[in-house]
């Protein structure tokens, strides 16, 4: 029978045709000495996959490297994790790393895509990186979006999930609640109303469609109304912030009085307010 990965030693560890890039080397590093990232942007890990690598790294050893960057006599994480806990809980001294010189902003973005490439981020996950990308380091959606391989609409689509109650981007990050479902809620401009449709859904089990329907339906019957209570006046006004949002692709908040209020745009830098004054002006 063939020896075990652990049986073999530190050659066992070491990756074969490792292609490095200008300012990259190669190391075995102990893994007591390997922080985590606190940039990380994956905040769950699936327990049976961690066992799958776990078996899969006790058999053939860590057959890609770890991707880190030098922290003082330390050296913090940017991706492989799930590499790492794996090989500490099999009590492996050494795994082969690769180390790059990066900023905070290159970590998160190296951290990010490769969660992305691996499929290892909930959507959710996805979202939160986003935003720490715009309001940390100044991105702009388009930046994003250039930066993590997908379209602007995708990386704006994928923010407004943020704007659900937490109930419900819970329920998203846990698998038990679509993007797809979770966008149809989007339509509804009225927190209760969304928790409500998202609580039907689980029980009832509805269709992307049949959500769609049903916002709908709210929709049409709020517009046969001859007056306008305060509830629907105050969904009014956040039906326009919405609208604001998607057009401008940045935050807006409607401050509303009796008969006067301010409308606030935030911007994240100056290349995205010359943008927003563009689209204003077209």
């Amino acid at each position: 029978m063939e020896k075990s990965a652990l049986g073999k030693g530190l050659s066992a560890l070491i990756p074969e045709n490792v292609s490095l890039e200008k300012g990259e080397s190669i190391a075995y590093i102990n893994t007591s000495r390997i922080k985590k990232n606190t940039l990380q942007p994956r905040k769950e890990f699936d327990q049976e996959k961690l066992s799958d690598l776990i078996s899969s790294i006790k058999e053939k050893g860590v057959l890609q490297p770890l991707l880190v960057r030098q922290s003082g006599d330390q050296y913090e994480l940017i991706a492989g994790e799930r590499r790492l806990r794996a090989a500490q809980s099999l009590n492996i001294d050494k795994v082969p790393a690769i180390v790059k010189i990066a900023s905070d902003q290159e970590a998160l973005v190296l951290a990010l895509i490769e969660n992305i490439q691996r499929e290892e981020l909930n959507v959710i996950e996805e979202a939160k990186a986003f935003k720490q990308l715009i309001e940390e380091f100044d991105f702009t959606q388009d930046v994003v979006a250039q930066s993590v391989g997908r379209n602007r609409t995708t990386v704006t689509n994928i923010l407004r999930l943020l704007t659900l109650p937490e109930e419900i981007q819970k329920s998203i990050s846990a698998g038990s609640f679509s993007m797809g479902h979770a966008r149809a809620i989007l339509s509804l401009k009225n927190e209760s109303k969304q928790k409500a449709l998202w609580k039907k859904t689980l029980d009832k089990g509805f269709s992307v469609r049949e959500i769609e329907s049903l916002v709908k339906v709210e929709g049409e019957g709020q517009g046969k109304k001859k007056k306008i209570s305060q509830e629907n006046r105050d969904r009014y006004v956040v039906d326009l912030e919405e609208d604001l949002q998607r057009a401008l692709g940045t935050k807006v908040r409607i401050k509303a009085q009796k008969k006067r209020g301010q409308v606030v745009i935030e911007y994240y830098s100056p290349d995205d307010l010359e943008r927003i004054i563009h689209i204003i002006k077209k």
